[in-house]
């Protein structure tokens, strides 16, 4: 087991291939604050730059809140630009990481707690979980990561229904909307996440990052097709024979062999 650093809002471990970032603040609904954002970001930051972690588990502490969002309060000094916490920085390092995450939802995901899970590329959740969207309930909206991600996951008019109606829904019928990948007994939730991360850091971690590039790409625009290319298809262009004929050619002065091109 290793340790990155002491947070002080979260909580992070790793067992075996598997890192755990833990939401540690069930006082208070493990909702967000300047801090938890930064701290987040800043872990999974360190989770993309080693390679021992092949997945990456997001989840709350306690048994009865995964996450209910976020507040302003005390974030004047971390804040992108009046009136917004850093919230878009967490989202997209998770965004950007290049391994799985997967959303253990142990309760509550609410609000920017919800969005956080709908962040994720797989999502288990116990059976009590409840999943809500209420920003136009409480003088709050999420106008990007929180409507695209959403409508790919349950399709527009779903999508839409859960910003203008905010209903509650059960871990069941989020199962059935497709906005959730698995319900488990709440008991069993610890268990099978772990068991689901096992699972798929068998798998080729650059396999899988490729496909999550490619998931991502669409989204980020211009970034995210860069960094598919730079990340997966430049190194094998390096590697080939006209790539290193044009860079010879080149640093000798001479002109480059075409025959080579195309190998």
């Amino acid at each position: 087991m290793s340790e990155h650093r002491n947070y002080e809002t979260v909580l992070y471990r790793e067992e075996g291939p598997v890192g755990i970032l833990t939401l540690n603040r069930p006082h208070d609904g493990n909702m967000f604050n300047a801090t938890m954002c930064v701290e987040v970001r800043d872990c999974i930051e360190l989770v993309r730059r080693e390679t021992r972690t092949r997945v990456l588990v997001l989840t709350g502490a306690g048994d009865k809140f995964f996450c209910i969002g976020g507040h302003h309060d005390g974030a004047e000094d971390t804040r992108l630009y009046p009136g917004a916490p850093r919230t878009l920085e967490m989202y997209d390092a998770i965004e950007r990481l290049q391994k799985p995450v997967i959303a253990s939802v142990n309760g509550f995901a609410v609000g920017g707690g919800h969005v956080l899970h709908v962040m994720c590329d797989l999502t288990i959740a116990k059976e009590s979980a409840i999943f809500r969207q209420v920003g136009p309930m409480v003088g709050s909206f999420d106008a990007g990561y929180g409507t695209w991600y959403l409508e790919d996951l349950i399709g527009k008019k779903r999508a839409k229904e859960m910003w203008f109606r905010n209903p509650k829904l059960t871990a069941k019928e989020a199962l059935e909307w497709g906005l959730i990948n698995k319900v488990v007994p709440d008991a069993d939730l610890a268990r099978a996440t772990m068991e689901m991360a096992i699972e798929i850091s068998e798998r080729g971690s650059v396999a899988l990052a490729g496909i999550k590039a490619a998931f991502g790409a669409r989204h980020q625009g211009v970034g995210g097709l860069a960094r598919l290319s730079h990340d997966f298809m430049l190194p094998h262009y390096y590697a080939s024979e006209e790539s290193k004929e044009l860079s010879d050619a080149f640093a000798n002065r001479r002109k480059p062999d075409p025959s080579k091109f195309g190998h």
